[in-house]
């Protein structure tokens, strides 16, 4: 890929699927050493296991910034927003061009994959004023087939271990992307009978009643920040949705779960959420939930509009069928 074609287009997106620790140092290696050789800044985000996999496989006076994955990948706009922060003061610090190689938390893909698929999509769009090549891993042998397709979709070039770089045909880009309806696929919970259910409550009702329903075993500033974001999207709900709104409220030892639905057809900006909203249009309230809460996630159909909300520790949603 030559560099011309790099500044030209902005960002370069790949992903790369591997079965083994030597596919991931075949294509991570030689591709953080051209970024080193170009004097870019360049960055690792791995889990501790395959960062110091890496860290080994280079020569030890590399300069490369390592992040810690868990903490970067807690939530898809968090990450956005430490991202474009890190790119745009190596871009203030005269930098050219920049490098990221990062692989996703396999706690993110087993739980929250339909929040991270929309962070894949989005950064194509977040990212592309500055001079970035990335590439995402991807462990076929513990990755499932969705995410797969997913990744497939959301990434414009495809890495190989053979030192291959090419255009991915199956990708699609993000606005398409972040509009086409995705089944909401439930939490175990959901399956249960809900702890409460509320018809057009006013935010101060749904507050209250997710404080009620907190298991003491979760942590106050979880449970605070949860009430928060159920505030502020029921109060979107009754400002901008549709009625009816209804408040559903699972909640059991480790974890709550809560889903606003109206009636309506949601936000127009296919990135709310992800990127921060003109509060002349509304969106505050997507932005915040996905700030705070342990996952945030979206979902239209004939109905009307969802918004999932959760805090505390998730379990893998229900497979898909």
């Amino acid at each position: 890929m030559s560099a011309g074609r790099v500044a030209a287009r902005g960002y370069d997106h790949a992903a790369v699927h591997y079965t083994s620790d030597a596919e991931l140092l075949a294509v991570a290696v030689p591709f953080l050493e051209r970024g080193l050789a170009a004097g870019e800044p360049t960055v690792v985000s791995l889990e501790p296991e395959r960062a110091e996999l890496v860290r080994s496989a280079l020569p030890a006076a590399a300069r490369v910034d390592y992040l810690a994955a868990g903490d970067l990948y807690a939530r898809p706009a968090a990450a956005i927003r430490s991202y474009r922060d890190m790119m745009a003061g190596f871009v203030a610090g005269g930098a050219a061009g920049i490098r990221i190689f990062g692989e996703l938390p396999q706690a993110a893909i087993d739980t929250s994959w339909d929040w991270w698929a929309r962070y894949e999509a989005a950064v194509n769009h977040a990212y592309d004023e500055f001079p970035l090549r990335s590439i995402c891993a991807y462990d076929i042998r513990t990755t499932p087939r969705h995410v797969l397709d997913d990744v497939a979709r959301t990434h414009p070039f495809v890495a190989t271990p053979d030192g291959g770089h090419h255009t991915n045909t199956g990708y699609i880009d993000p606005l398409s992307f972040l509009t086409v309806q995705r089944p909401l696929t439930p939490l175990p919970i959901e399956l249960t009978e809900p702890w409460v259910e509320l018809a057009d409550p006013r935010p101060s009702v749904a507050r209250r009643a997710v404080v009620a329903a907190g298991p003491a075993t979760l942590p106050e500033g979880e449970l605070d920040d949860l009430v928060l974001a159920v505030s502020e999207i029921v109060d979107n709900a009754l400002r901008h949705g549709r009625p009816p709104v209804r408040v559903r409220i699972w909640a059991d030892a480790e974890h709550v779960v809560v889903a606003v639905h109206d009636s309506g057809e949601g936000p127009d900006d296919p990135f709310a959420g992800l990127l921060p909203a003109d509060r002349r249009v509304g969106g505050r309230g997507l932005w915040i939930a996905h700030q705070v809460c342990a996952q945030v996630t979206l979902h239209h159909d004939e109905t009307g509009f969802t918004v999932r909300l959760a805090a505390g520790r998730l379990p893998a949603p229900v497979p898909r069928g």
